[in-house]
């Protein structure tokens, strides 16, 4: 048991999973709290999912109570869209995160005429684009999509140097997942009677 520095006198317990594997999720870290009676809640701290508890729940109530937090998460986080200046900052701070600052966009900005890619680099310019199909989607989806247009800044083409860069996102492999998962849906042909008609 360690003491919270900002609850003085308050016992608490943390306990921290790594991800699923293969899940490409972040670790997910459970902290018990005395004077925690009723309340469960959950927030993101950095590439970490940190869940509050009541310090009296079994572990089966925390397993339950931990997945229902992480969808909640997922819920609030596909609804948030970001516009083109929290774009903008957003593609600054992951490339100081993942390329040591070395990635430098002129421009980042969402666009409607892209319906066949997700994003685009002109990098003679340094302007990246991203499709106003990714509104909505998770933000590790849309980290990896602007990771992916500023590693285009740093390497041309997809060689091996380029996917040696995204290799530092441990979100990769699960955002190509996705996306291929949404590519390969909307190929699927319409089934009639489906969405209520």
């Amino acid at each position: 048991m360690s003491a919270d520095p900002l609850h003085a006198g308050t016992s608490q317990r943390s306990t921290t999973s790594p991800p699923p594997s293969g899940s490409g999720a972040s670790a997910i870290e459970v902290r018990r709290s005395a004077r925690r009676r009723r309340t469960v809640s959950a927030y993101r701290e950095g590439d970490r999912t940190v869940v509050l508890i009541p310090a009296r729940m079994s572990e089966a109530e925390e397993k339950r109570w931990v997945t229902v937090m992480l969808d909640k998460l997922a819920a609030q986080e596909s609804k948030r869209v970001p516009g083109d200046a929290e774009l903008a900052d957003r593609a600054q701070r992951l490339s100081a995160q993942y390329f040591d600052d070395r990635a430098r966009p002129s421009s980042v900005r969402w666009v409607t005429n892209q319906n066949t890619r997700w994003g685009s680099c002109t990098p003679a310019e340094g302007s990246i684009r991203l499709s106003h199909r990714l509104k909505g989607m998770p933000e590790y989806v849309i980290d990896y999509v602007l990771l992916h247009e500023l590693a285009h800044l740093l390497v041309p083409g997809h060689g091996p140097d380029f996917w040696r860069l995204l290799e530092a996102y441990p979100r990769t492999e699960r955002a190509r997942g996705y996306l291929e998962g949404v590519v390969s849906a909307d190929r699927l042909p319409h089934l009639p009677g489906a969405r209520g008609e």
